[in-house]
């Protein structure tokens, strides 16, 4: 494994342990689904951080998920599966985390930012695993 590699999967243990958290807390009684979605979108980010460092691209620190799945789409067009899923948990980087911003999260839509973010993860793990990619 490359040194290149060996940082792509740094990424993805991130990311890894960022899905676990938000299955954990999916799993309370009465959970945190902004918690929840938060380390959604951290796994997502840091997914697509590991695809582009893969890539041997140069990793921004951005929590832009629409900018960094474009620059992954530049690689693979089937990243633009999650177009509109990155457009939804964009929101969950940084504005959730602060008591200040009025955000509410139903259940159903901290499930499916998970579903997202496993999926994602994934996707991005069977790529990494791909010599071709």
């Amino acid at each position: 494994m490359n040194e290149v590699q060996r940082e792509a999967e740094k990424w993805m243990k991130k990311a890894g342990n960022d899905l676990r958290t938000a299955s954990a807390a999916l799993a309370l009684e009465d959970p945190p689904t902004d918690t929840a979605c938060f380390h959604c979108q951290q796994c997502a980010e840091k997914c697509l951080k590991a695809f582009l460092t893969h890539q041997g691209r140069h990793v921004e620190r951005t929590h832009d998920l629409p900018r960094l799945l474009k620059e992954c789409s530049d690689f693979d067009v089937d990243f633009d599966n999650f177009h509109e899923a990155a457009h939804q948990m964009n929101s969950y980087a940084v504005a959730i985390r602060y008591p200040d911003e009025e955000m509410t999260i139903g259940f159903g839509e901290a499930e499916e930012a998970f579903k997202t973010a496993r999926d994602l993860f994934s996707f991005v793990k069977a790529r990494l695993a791909d010599p071709t990619s």
